[in-house]
């Protein structure tokens, strides 16, 4: 019997990455991972507007500050918090602070999957997967 090679990870650089002036994504289904990821970086008054997700995503806040909504609630979020976001509740974030948002948002499912509840954010639609 054969014994299976160990899984073997790799390194992908930022700009190898899709990415808008204000995020880079990675897909987790193109890179073997059972999440996705979104680097956020963006400038004050910035956020993607009301969309639910059909699984949880996390946000951790590294830099700056910013307004969330998740369901009917809103939070002011400093850097060095965590803000998970169940699934199927509608959620936003605005970088309400005075310089750069920088935060990574870990979606529970290997492709992302978002229905945009307000109006349909252009800036913020990931690229469409074959």
């Amino acid at each position: 019997m054969d014994t299976p090679e160990p899984a073997r990870g790799h390194i992908v650089p930022f700009d190898a990455l899709d990415h808008t002036e204000h995020a880079h994504e990675l897909v987790g289904a193109e890179h073997g991972a059972p999440f996705s990821v979104i680097l956020v970086h963006s400038q004050p008054g910035v956020g993607p507007r009301v969309h639910r997700h059909p699984y949880v995503e996390a946000f951790i806040v590294e830099a700056g500050e910013a307004t969330f909504q998740l369901g009917d609630e809103r939070a002011v979020v400093s850097e060095g918090h965590v803000v998970v976001g169940p699934s199927d509740v509608p959620h936003g974030f605005t970088n309400s602070g005075a310089g750069e948002l920088r935060l990574v948002a870990i979606h529970g499912n290997p492709r992302f999957i978002t229905e945009w509840l307000a109006e349909h954010d252009g800036t913020w639609v990931s690229k469409p997967r074959r």
